[in-house]
């Protein structure tokens, strides 16, 4: 059997990951039909936007999809195509895990954890208002109306809207993860004290759905307190369920404490559709020079095998990169070697062969 796969490549250094990742898939004993398709900002000359609609209706045709980092170009009018992705598709979970890796050095080197973040509401739902509109100031008016409080001239607005609807989903969401993956407690961080009526309820809709979920420890923490401990006790740590903004920052700050965004996978799953790729961005100082590590777009691939119910592949995937890390040979710069992309994913691959 085949497994339907839309290969979306991206730009800067995403197209040699994405072959990087497709040749160590393809060296596993799982069947691909890949479907390529391109995003970003190399067609919005050509095609008009960064996220043409056709991508779209692949991965609705596939259900799921692999993608390289694709990048929004600053300044073009344009929102982010991937916060588009996950909202036309209603990818509402991105799942970041991070675990501490053979062979890096880094300060802890027993990190393990998973961050579940909520992917289509808070400040990156999109609802912004540019300084000087007329859209703007008539929202000033509004707020001045309906609080009696000020809201400076020269501001821009961004707006947070975190409805029960959403929250809900999410939380059940880690909770079934936590019970299916072995993990022991869900730590929810929000600003609650400040923010009492969007991360007020993201805090009391987590309260109130842990109490039917006895089976998984939960705590809810102040995220300023979280961003202290999490650098200096990172193994206190098992699952943290954030907020959108809080969930991009510290899953960044995750990937730090194992060795940097070149080994972060991450996911951005939906009920319908789910969606694969690295953390990190296009590094456009790079492209093209072979030497980007393709290690965080393999093991978002290892997302995908598990996702499909290849777990056995997905494991041998994991069990080559680890051994080829710890073997400590081959490493691309920023890994402290001098291995290219294409070697690095030929160590791999031939780590699978040998079991």
């Amino acid at each position: 059997m085949s497994h339907l796969v839309t290969l979306i490549p991206g730009d800067g250094i995403g197209p040699e990951v994405a072959e990087a990742t497709r040749r160590v898939l393809e060296a596993t004993d799982v069947g691909f039909e890949w479907v390529v398709e391109e995003a970003g900002a190399h067609v919005l000359e050509r095609e008009g936007t960064v996220l043409p609609e056709r991508v779209l209706e692949r991965i609705r045709r596939s259900r799921v999809a692999i993608k390289g980092p694709i990048t929004t170009p600053v300044g073009s009018g344009f929102r982010s195509a991937n916060v588009a992705l996950r909202q036309e598709l209603d990818l509402f979970a991105a799942v970041r895990p991070s675990r501490s890796l053979p062979g890096v050095p880094t300060p802890h080197p027993d990190v393990d954890l998973v961050v579940i973040r909520e992917n289509t509401e808070d400040l990156y739902r999109g609802i912004e208002f540019r300084v000087g509109s007329p859209e703007t100031a008539a929202l000033r008016a509004e707020i001045r109306r309906l609080t009696g409080r000020e809201v400076r001239e020269d501001a821009g607005l961004t707006l947070k809207p975190i409805s029960v609807t959403g929250t809900r989903r999410i939380v059940r969401f880690a909770f079934g993860y936590a019970r299916t993956n072995g993990r022991r407690t869900i730590t929810l961080g929000h600003k609650a004290s400040v923010m009492r009526f969007s991360d007020g309820l993201f805090r009391e809709i987590g309260i109130e759905e842990a109490a039917d979920h006895p089976d998984v420890g939960f705590e809810e923490m102040p995220i300023d307190e979280l961003a202290m401990r999490l650098p200096r006790e990172p193994a206190a740590f098992d699952l943290l369920l954030l907020p959108n903004l809080y969930g991009d920052i510290l899953s960044d700050l995750c990937a730090g404490l194992v060795g940097g965004l070149g080994l972060a996978a991450g996911a951005n799953l939906g009920w319908e559709y789910a969606v694969f790729e690295p953390v990190h961005g296009s590094a456009p100082d790079i492209a093209g020079r072979g030497v980007a590590n393709p290690i965080a777009m393999i093991l978002s691939g290892v997302m995908l095998l598990r996702h499909l119910g290849e777990a056995g592949a997905a494991a041998a995937v994991e069990r080559a990169v680890d051994r080829v890390l710890g073997a400590g040979e081959v490493r691309t710069p920023d890994l402290g070697g001098t291995s290219t992309t294409d070697a690095l994913a030929t160590a791999i691959v031939r780590a699978l062969g040998e079991g």
